[in-house]
């Protein structure tokens, strides 16, 4: 097993790195891309970017709460992030007589900035090799529970060890690359006193909604503000009126100068998840199971929700952010489901999976386990497969797709009061029960389907869903309040998700039973592809850990005789304002007032216009959204928000000619702050160069 933890580390160590493509981990900067980055047009060393001992540019970049990329901005702790990534932030702060979701909101001091319960953000602090601490004792024969077993015991010891000698506020946790073949410790420290300093109107941050989520051109001014605060000294530490800003040992310039086509841009941060190891079978289930049910549960409810949300603020403010959560993932679904298809990704899959195997067969031993990675593979795909169809069914139209259902499972159940419905939810649970009935196998349903439903109400899911919300103590905090433990226990709703729940774990123990088959083939088809290639430039898929992707600022042709630039501009907006749909495309008068008058002062482009978003074609997903946009000298020119329709199978496979990163134009952010809102004090805090007022870089080394 050591010979073969060292061997594949050496090969990332022989590599020569390809532009565009690839998700590279920062320790490996100087041996795998440096030289190929500079080429590009990178200006900085390896180790301004990634220091062990110096302040770098990681220092600057952090996890913004559960799922996004944010950046220090400023010695103060500002942080710019997505619009759609501060989202729930906004709207948990939100009500009809301060909807700062549609008005925006902009604090005009430290005393105004606004706390958010829960919302917290990491510093990377250090990255390790840890390889051979979990794998060190792992036999090379040891397969399923019994190397997971060893793994996790590993893991646990290696963790105990490191986390007695953090400070309070860090954290040591392992993480798994290349499919379980290596691992990494990180320290994270996280700060938990995290307030809102600004944000545009949705009709800014927002624009476009639905609509033009995925797509380009794109006009959307994808941004939000926000601070971190410390302790007196500077430490984490929870809300308290005492904390002060946080004093950054790093924070990004500011770059006014723009962009050209061909220019080196890069972006550090979290990307969430990426399956480029996928193999064909893996594909069928996707295009055949998963994405069409999660279209089609998703599709029916959202319909529902987004009438709902059109005819009422209350409602609208209540689900924005669960409507937006649902959507994007979504149309994510159906535009990966297009792409596989439209650009023969599972024939690319395949033909490299008969390389593998031939491959496999003729240069390896039976015992090194490569030769059966594939068959072993499809095997396990078509054991899982009916489980997680049906554990998807339940848990997209049931236990989550039903907020009541949910609600009966939660032991705090505080704030969600504040963002129900219960006239909604009963509408959105008709639907549910009734698809799950119609789509689902009769063996498969739960129990409240033959025992209740059926021979209670004939089989009506309509009238059990009238009984169920007039009866359950879940509906609203004043019934709550007068139940007993007991009675909750009996409560309809508690009922019917326990039915649920049954089904579910019976599901979920068949899919658990396989899982390790699937992880094992895994593991072995990762490894011996590496092996079997030793030449080409390796990277592991996303795992929400720290990653650097670079490439150029290009346009993109999506079809024939059609050529997209690659930026937008203000006129688009302009062009785009639909008062039919004032969700999605309205323009703020006031914006109109400065685009009438050519008031851009100095973050217009060089050819007089103002730019609001661009591409580049760099290599990210979901996770990365927030993340700085960089030029060659470290410096910030936009932030990513998004990727483009035509290149949705990028999660599987990276797509050179078509995939691009959307960004928003740095200039237009802060052309938003300082014309728009009027936010001069912002406008202060921040390290700007280039352009006609640019100031000195402020950023020095610990």
């Amino acid at each position: 097993m050591k010979k073969l933890l060292f061997s594949l580390v050496a090969v990332l160590f022989t590599l020569s790195a390809m532009a565009d493509e690839g998700m590279w981990l920062l320790p490996y900067l100087q041996k795998m891309n440096i030289k190929d980055m500079k080429q590009k047009g990178l200006k900085l060393s390896a180790e301004d970017i990634y220091s062990v001992n110096e302040s770098s540019l990681k220092d600057a970049i952090v996890i913004f709460g559960g799922g996004c990329t944010g950046e220090i901005v400023s010695e103060k702790g500002l942080i710019f992030t997505n619009h759609h990534c501060g989202y729930s932030s906004i709207q948990q702060l939100s009500s009809v007589e301060h909807d700062y979701l549609k008005n925006g909101f902009w604090a005009a001091s430290h005393e105004e900035e606004l706390p958010v319960p829960g919302l917290s953000v990491r510093f990377v602090r250090s990255i390790e090799d840890v390889t051979e601490q979990i794998l060190g004792n792992v036999p090379s024969t040891a397969m399923g529970e019994e190397r997971q077993k060893l793994i996790a015991e590993n893991q646990k010891a290696l963790t105990e060890a490191k986390q007695k000698d953090l400070a309070e506020g860090q954290t040591f946790s392992t993480v798994a690359f290349f499919g379980g073949n290596q691992y990494f410790g990180f320290v994270y420290e996280i700060y938990r006193d995290v307030r809102l300093v600004g944000t545009p109107p949705s009709s800014i941050g927002k624009f476009g909604g639905d609509t033009d989520n995925w797509m380009w051109p794109r006009h959307t001014g994808d941004f939000s503000i926000f601070r971190v605060y410390a302790d007196k000294d500077n430490k984490p530490a929870a809300y308290s009126k005492d904390n002060v800003p946080y004093k950054a040992e790093r924070h990004l310039e500011i770059s006014l100068n723009g962009y050209q086509e061909g220019d080196f841009a890069m972006v550090m941060g979290f990307p969430g998840s990426t399956t480029r190891y996928m193999t064909s079978y893996e594909i069928d289930q996707m295009l055949q199971v998963s994405n069409p049910q999660r279209i089609f549960i998703r599709g029916e409810r959202q319909e529902i929700i987004w009438e709902a949300m059109e005819a009422s603020d209350e409602i609208r403010i209540k689900y924005a952010s669960k409507y937006a959560g649902s959507s994007n993932y979504w149309k994510n679904s159906i535009g990966m489901s297009r792409g596989i298809q439209k650009l023969g990704v599972k024939a690319q899959k395949e033909a490299q999976e008969q390389a593998f195997q031939q491959w496999a067969d003729k240069n390896t031993l039976p015992e090194e386990g490569y030769q059966d990675a594939l068959p072993k593979m499809k095997a396990a795909i078509e054991k899982i497969t009916p489980a997680q169809g049906t554990m998807q069914y339940l848990q997209e139209a049931l236990l989550n797709g039903v907020e009541l259902i949910s609600a009966a499972g939660r032991s705090n159940l505080t704030s969600f009061y504040k963002d129900y419905d219960v006239d909604l939810d009963r509408k959105v649970a008709k639907r549910m029960f009734q698809i799950v009935k119609e789509n689902m196998k009769p063996e498969d349903l739960p129990s409240i389907y033959r025992g209740v439903i059926d021979p209670l109400y004939g089989g009506s899911t309509d009238d059990y869903v009238d009984w169920l919300y007039d009866n359950s103590m879940y509906t609203s905090p004043e019934k709550l309040a007068l139940a007993t433990e007991e009675s909750l226990k009996s409560d309809p709703a508690a009922r019917a998700r326990a039915s649920v729940i049954e089904v579910y774990r019976k599901a979920y123990a068949e899919y658990a039973k396989y899982s390790y088959e699937v992880s094992d083939a895994h593991r072995l088809y990762v490894a011996g592809l590496m092996k079997m290639d030793p030449a080409k430039a390796w990277y592991s898929d996303a795992n929400f850990t720290i990653r650097l992707t670079y490439g150029q600022v290009l346009p993109y042709d999506p079809a024939d005789a059609v050529t997209y630039n690659y930026f937008t501009t203000l006129e688009g907006v302009i062009a785009k304002e639909d008062n039919t749909n004032p969700l999605e495309f309205t323009v703020e008068p006031r914006l109109k007032e400065l685009y009438a008058a050519k008031d851009y002062g100095r973050y217009a482009d060089a050819d007089g216009k103002l730019h609001v978003g661009f591409l580049a074609n760099l290599d990210i997903t979901g996770g990365n959204s927030g993340s700085p946009m960089l030029d060659g000298y470290g410096r910030l020119i936009g932030l990513a928000f998004d990727g483009n329709w035509e290149a949705m199978s990028g999660d599987v496979a990276f797509e050179p000619e078509l995939q691009r990163c959307i960004g928003v134009d740095i200039r237009y952010v802060l052309w938003v702050v300082d014309k728009f809102a009027g936010c001069q004090h912002i406008m202060d805090e921040l390290t700007i160069v280039g352009g006609a007022k640019a100031k000195k870089a402020k950023n020095k080394k610990k």
